[in-house]
Parts: structure tokens; C-alpha cells; sequence
């Protein structure tokens, strides 16, 4: 039987007892189902498993070839066998002296080159008291992970230095980061690996057109930067060179926050704790590069998520932090998983068997329990849930932390455990039986940022594996786009074809075509 037919049987697999009955039953049932990886603490004891489950979903990753694919990712193969490219987001994070070959070179050196160009950045950035407001224009993985990553290392940001991003393609979303700005003060970041995406691009040149309104074309050269590997494009724009901050195709969109991407967030907290922060990623990719696979904690999640989605049809998945620091980290991991296993054609173009990737969904605790947690506990779907909590909160309200800590422990608990009904009140039933892992560390650092972000990194990369699709290409996202680029002059040009009344392109659907119409319409 090969690992796709040992997917698909797990619908068939006996269900192991209630939650109630599993704790019951094996009081060290805490303590076993636990792993710790650096400075994480994962229980995942309140899981619909058992050692004989546990045991076929291990055996399940050893027939699939977790093993091998890992270590052909860590060696710089080409995994990513659609687009013929290697993989190595890992080598973004690695220690300076680390080997690491890709295509016959050595790129670690590379990779600390730039670290080191975007360190002389911005540490001249901090020290220079007319910069204020940095905005960083990118979209997808150019602005999901510096926005994610500002936001949680809140405690850790220049005091005098703040950072918008800027992503949207509707105009609303420049003229709130330009609106208040002083051209004067004001840095650009313009993170677009081809220097072409037409959202980053079209949001580039409004800002570059604020810019030059005010101080003059000469203050492109000072007032705006790039992250890209085209350099002939980011020069006809106007940036120097010299303030160009390169990358590699080995690097994915949505793998790429430890790199020159992450421009604006090391100038927020600082090349030291940018440094913390891969230094944080190292230590998973680590124990995730040699840990057997039983003591493996990216391991032993994606197989949990395998579990629920192929076994039990389980087709969402809710990351819930309680931290408002990481109120962006549900919507980082959307992308991150989302985009990357969001397949339904196999390596070899075969169909996949079963279902692939979960949708992910997630907000912040407390305010979640008063929008969904209802459907969480007694809807008719079940939900798999990560809570995330720290010891120690960056602010002084220990009460309120406190707090926040019982509620997660408490959710925690009711969803596994639940609570009969008084007698004559069904709509007070919580059935429990409800899975849910929990993630602790002691506090929110750069480092502890990185581990989380590794961590689900390499659960994406297990599962992917475990699907036999490429977690590293996203062609998905491309008929709309080519779409857009045929629409837009189709809105404002002189077009040819008649629907009610109005002047239209005949190349769409009906529908597209009134919609259209009904846009020219009222332009």
C-alpha cells in the first residue's frame, strides 16, 4: 500500500474513545503527548488519538517520504520540480560558515552579504533623525510577513521610527499611509522581486508621484528603496542602485520574511533582533532537519492536520493567538498555507486522492469567543484549533494577562472536555471531543517569532509531502491576474460590442460583459 492509499484509508480507521475516556484512561496522557522544540511547549494532548493512531500516522509520513523529501529540500534539490527550482528558504536563516549548496554554489555566503548591506541600511536609518514614517509597498508575501512581524515585535520598534504597509490596490490603502505623512521624513520600501506586480508597481508610482510633488524628482534617489533582483527596472524608476536589496528564485513569496523582504522590519527593531529573529527559525529548522520523526513537533502537527483532514473531513483549521501582538499571524499562515497547499493536481499531474489543504482561519483571543467560538463549541462543524499564549505579557497589566491566559486555558478545556446539559436543557449540551493543540512560550521575542513561523513552515512542507503535491508553486493565482491585465484597458478604452446599450468588450461571458458595462457606465 503506498502512502496515497494509506491517506485515503484513514477514513476507515477505528475512532479512538472520547477525550473524556483517553484522559481517563492514561493519566499520563499530559505529559506524554507533548513536545518542546527551543522555546516551545506543544501539547497535543487533547487530540483524537491514540498510541495506535499515533503509530499509523508515523508510519503513514515513513511510506510517503517525509525523511528523504526534508532532507532533499536542506540539500538544495529541486523540489519545487513545476517551476525546476530548489528550495531554500532554510539557507536564508543559517549561521554564517554553514554550507549549503545550491546549484553547484555555496549561497550562504550570499545570503549574509545582504544581510549585512540591509544592516548598514538601517542602522544609517535609525541614526538619522529626518526619517520617521517607513512604508513598505509589496503585496502577498512581500507585505503579509513584514506586517505580521511589525505588529507582533511591537515591543522591540525604533521609538521614533513607525512603519506602514501598504498592499491593496485600492487607492484607499496609499492614501491612508500617505495621508499625515511629511515627504520630507517619509522612506519607501518597494518590495517586488520582478519589479513588475502591477498592484506594487501602480502603488509605487502614487507614492513616488506624492514624493516628487512635493521635494522634486531628485528625492527618489534618497527617499525610496527596493527589494527586487531586476535591477535594470528598479533604475529606470529611479532608485539607486546601491539601495537595491536582492534576493534569489529559491526564495518563495510566502517563505521570504527572514530575507531583504524583511527590509522594514529590521529597521523597525534593529539589525541585532532581526538577527534574534533567524536566529529563532535556526533552531527549528534543526530540530526539524534531525529529530526523529516521533519526536518531530512539525512532524507530529502536519500529521495531526493529515488526521483531521483525510480522515475525518475535517476542511478548516483556526489559529487562535492569545496575544494581540499576533493579531496578523492568522492571516500570515493563510498565505502560507493556503497558497502553498491549496493543490488538487499531484507531482506526477495526477489527480490528488482525498482532500489537500484546510482553509485557515483564525483572530485574536478574547475578542474570537464573542464572534465564533458559539459554532466552535456546538455547531455542526468541528474545527481544529492552535491556541497560541505567553507567560509574560511586554506590557505592565499583569491582571489583564492573567486573564487572558484563564480564558485560553478554559477554551482549551471545554472544547476537549465539554459539559452535560441540566436535565430539560439541550441547548446548554457542550459535547466536547473537540480537538485543540497548545502552543506556550514564555514571552513574545524575535526569536520565539521565528520558531513559530519555522514551525508551520515545515508543517506546510510535511503535508505537502504526505499529498505528493509541490507546496512551492502557486500557478492558482494567475488566470485572475492575466484576467485583470485584459479587463483594465477594457474599462476605460474604446472597446468594441454592444450590451445594453453601452459600449463592450465581446471577448467576456455575458455576465462579465454587463458587469463591464454597468462599471463604463457610471465611470
Amino acid at each position: 500500500m503506498d502512502s496515497a492509499d494509506l491517506v485515503s484509508a484513514l477514513a476507515e480507521f477505528p475512532r479512538p474513545a472520547h477525550l473524556r475516556e483517553l484522559f481517563a484512561d492514561d493519566p499520563e496522557r499530559a505529559e506524554r503527548y507533548v513536545v518542546e522544540v527551543a522555546d516551545l511547549r506543544i501539547d497535543y494532548s487533547k487530540h483524537r488519538l491514540d498510541d495506535t493512531v499515533l503509530a499509523r500516522l508515523l508510519e503513514l509520513a515513513e511510506r510517503a517520504g517525509v525523511e528523504a523529501r526534508r532532507d532533499a529540500m536542506f540539500a538544495g534539490e529541486h523540489v519545487n520540480v513545476t517551476e525546476d527550482r530548489a528550495v531554500m528558504h532554510v539557507a536564508l536563516r543559517a549561521p554564517r560558515g554553514t554550507v549549503m549548496i545550491v546549484d553547484g554554489v555555496d549561497v550562504v555566503p550570499d545570503v549574509h552579504a545582504v544581510l549585512g548591506q540591509m544592516s548598514e541600511f538601517a542602522e544609517r536609518v535609525r541614526n538619522d533623525n529626518r526619517i520617521t514614517h517607513v512604508i513598505n509597498i509589496g503585496i502577498g508575501g512581500s507585505d503579509l510577513g513584514p506586517a505580521m512581524a511589525y505588529r507582533a515585535l511591537d515591543a522591540y520598534r525604533h521609538e521614533r521610527i513607525r512603519c506602514s504597509f501598504v498592499s491593496n490596490v485600492d487607492g484607499a490603502d496609499i492614501a491612508a499611509a500617505l495621508g499625515g505623512s511629511d515627504p520630507a521624513s517619509t522612506l519607501f520600501v518597494v518590495a517586488s522581486k520582478t519589479f513588475g506586480t502591477i498592484e506594487t508597481l501602480t502603488n509605487a508610482r502614487t507614492a513616488r508621484a506624492w514624493l516628487v510633488d512635493a521635494l522634486g524628482e531628485a528625492a527618489v534617489a534618497d527617499h525610496f528603496v527596493a527589494v527586487s533582483t531586476n535591477a535594470e527596472r528598479v533604475a529606470e524608476f529611479g532608485i539607486d542602485a546601491a539601495n537595491m536589496f536582492g534576493f534569489w528564485d529559491w526564495v518563495g513569496g510566502r517563505y521570504s520574511v527572514d530575507s531583504a523582504i524583511g527590509l522594514s522590519v529590521m529597521i523597525a527593531i534593529g539589525p541585532e533582533n532581526f538577527r534574534e529573529f533567524l536566529h529563532g527559525f535556526h533552531l527549528v529548522d534543526e530540530h526539524f532537519r534531525t529529530a526523529p520523526l516521533a519526536e518531530n513537533a512539525p512532524v507530529l502537527m502536519a500529521l495531526l492536520g493529515i488526521w483531521y483532514v483525510n480522515g475525518f473531513g475535517f476542511d478548516t483549521r483556526a489559529v487562535l493567538p492569545y496575544a494581540e501582538e499576533l493579531s496578523r499571524f492568522p492571516a500570515y499562515l493563510q498565505q502560507l498555507d493556503m497558497e502553498s497547499n491549496g493543490k488538487s493536481v499531484r507531482l506526477d499531474g495526477s489527480p490528488v486522492v482525498g482532500e489537500t489543504g484546510p482553509i485557515v482561519w483564525g483572530e485574536p483571543g478574547t475578542n474570537g469567543q464573542h464572534a465564533f467560538y458559539q459554532l466552535l463549541h456546538q455547531g455542526t462543524h468541528i474545527v481544529p484549533v492552535d491556541f497560541i499564549g505567553f507567560a509574560t505579557p511586554h506590557h505592565p497589566y499583569r491582571e489583564h494577562h492573567d486573564l487572558l491566559m484563564a480564558n485560553l486555558f478554559a477554551q482549551s478545556e471545554a472544547l476537549a472536555f465539554g459539559r452535560d446539559a441540566p436535565d430539560g436543557e439541550p441547548y446548554r449540551q457542550f459535547d466536547g471531543n473537540r480537538p485543540n493543540t497548545v502552543i506556550l512560550a514564555d514571552q513574545i521575542t524575535p526569536s520565539v517569532l521565528g520558531q513559530l513561523i519555522a514551525l508551520y513552515e515545515h508543517v506546510v512542507h510535511v503535508q505537502g509531502t504526505i499529498w505528493g503535491i509541490n507546496s512551492y508553486d502557486q500557478w492558482g493565482v494567475e488566470l485572475g491576474k492575466q484576467l485583470a491585465n485584459e479587463i483594465t484597458p477594457e474599462l476605460t478604452g474604446e472597446l468594441t460590442g454592444n450590451l445594453t446599450g453601452a459600449p463592450v468588450a465581446a471577448a467576456h461571458d455575458t455576465s462579465t460583459n454587463a458587469l463591464i458595462a454597468w462599471y463604463r457606465s457610471r465611470r
